[in-house]
């Protein structure tokens, strides 16, 4: 998967499912002006393309690759084969669905009620838990269009984060170098999401005859 790839965009039926594994993929909003805001970014932990076992086959926002890696693609037929089985796939396949509402309803929230410096940490250490290279690959331009903010704003609150010592940045990298400190900056989606994906995709989800 390259940097800037598009496997889906809005509208336009979808035909395979992607489970990132090294990459990272983005799914944002673009309005008619050309302004976007990122919902979500999918890692090794979930996959992009929930429609297809929701039943919609389509979707309002667009899936891009922002850090380059590898994945697997499976076909739409394979994966409603599997979904349909009713078997464990088909159980994570729901409690990741819940754990991605979760992170759009928090990047919703945070959007509204934090400062770009507490959105940018959290933007930050989310991404280099999904990174296996603990470096990301990234302008402050498209750091502004994924917050769905200023440039000028997503620069200072940089300055800011790097006078601190919390992260140091060239041209097009930004790398982490005080995870807990970072921490500190971060508003409490950051935690939020990751407990919570960490409770649903951690805990065996039951089979049917252990139901109740």
């Amino acid at each position: 998967m390259k940097l800037g790839q598009m496997l889906y965009e809005p509208g336009v039926q979808m035909r395979h499912a992607y489970f990132p594994t090294t990459a990272v993929i983005s799914l944002h909003y673009i309005n008619d002006a050309g302004a976007s805001a990122e919902m979500a970014a999918v890692g090794r932990e979930g996959l992009v393309g929930i429609a297809l076992f929701m039943g919609g086959d389509t979707t309002t926002s667009s899936a891009m690759v922002r850090t380059a890696g590898h994945g697997y693609q499976v076909g739409r037929n394979a994966l409603m084969r599997a979904f349909m089985d009713k078997g464990v796939v088909q159980r994570l396949l729901l409690r990741y669905t819940q754990a991605l509402i979760t992170q759009v309803s928090q990047a919703v929230a945070c959007s509204r009620h934090h400062t770009i410096e507490q959105q940018l940490s959290t933007w930050l250490l989310s991404s280099v838990d999904r990174s296996p290279h603990g470096e990301l690959v990234i302008t402050h331009e498209l750091l502004a269009g994924m917050l769905g903010a200023r440039r000028e704003s997503i620069t200072q609150a940089a300055l800011t984060l790097r006078d601190a010592g919390y992260i140091c940045y060239r041209r097009g990298h930004i790398a982490v170098l005080d995870h807990a400190g970072l921490g500190t900056r971060a508003c409490e989606c950051y935690s939020v999401v990751k407990k919570e994906l960490h409770r649903l995709l951690t805990e065996t989800p039951l089979r049917a005859n252990e139901v109740d």
